[in-house]
């Protein structure tokens, strides 16, 4: 058994305290944990109960980050697995955080793809939504559901066809092929961006 000598409250943080034992630092915990663990200066406890208290209190405080995290905008589980993992946070912290994100809600890749592809579809073709939605983790399955809502591009694909050629000489066959190029870089299959070409131009 070790003995709690102090417990001072951080003076950067003063929901977290550093835990000495034995005289010496031990470890940082939130002050919330310390007060559910009954811990107090002079207690004597075993290196097992202390370090089941620590992992509790890692969790609590990757929870924390990863909640503040996706305050400003959803994300997927692998984005909060990569910014969790850039926190220095071990495997099982990460993955009782994630289980914890889905169990409330804050965590849907689905309804994370079904949002994406409705905002990005006015500028983006299929192809290329399914690939950032690819990048970010997104199951194929998911990928699909979401997709499946997206039909005619044709719209979305002359938009961006006129905003690119705007200002420049539609006279020129380069420019155009430039413009049917871009048309495919922005992720619009082969048939939407002849078809948006075709409809402001001669076929010919």
């Amino acid at each position: 058994m070790s003995e709690i000598t102090a417990i001072k409250t951080q003076i950067k943080d003063p929901t977290r305290c550093n835990i000495e034992v034995d005289g010496r630092f031990y470890c940082g915990m939130k002050l919330e944990t310390v007060v559910r663990g009954g811990l107090k200066a002079g207690m004597q406890i075993s290196a097992e109960e202390l370090s089941r208290l620590q992992l509790d209190s890692e969790r609590q405080t990757a929870l924390d980050k990863a909640l503040t995290h996706i305050s400003a905008s959803m994300k997927t589980e692998r984005e909060v697995r990569r910014f969790l993992e850039k926190k220095g946070y071990l495997a099982d912290v990460i993955s009782y955080v994630v289980e914890k994100m889905k169990e409330y809600d804050y965590l849907n890749d689905g309804e994370y793809a079904a949002r994406y592809a409705e905002s990005a579809k006015k500028k983006k073709g299929s192809r290329l939504i399914a690939a950032e939605l690819k990048r970010r983790g997104v199951s194929d399955e998911a990928i699909a559901n979401a997709l499946s809502s997206i039909s005619d591009q044709g719209e979305s694909a002359r938009a961006v066809l006129e905003k690119y050629l705007r200002g420049k000489d539609v006279s020129d066959r380069n420019t155009l092929r430039k413009a049917y190029s871009h048309l495919l870089s922005k992720g619009f299959d082969h048939e939407t961006a002849r078809a948006a070409l075709g409809g402001l131009f001669d076929e010919d």
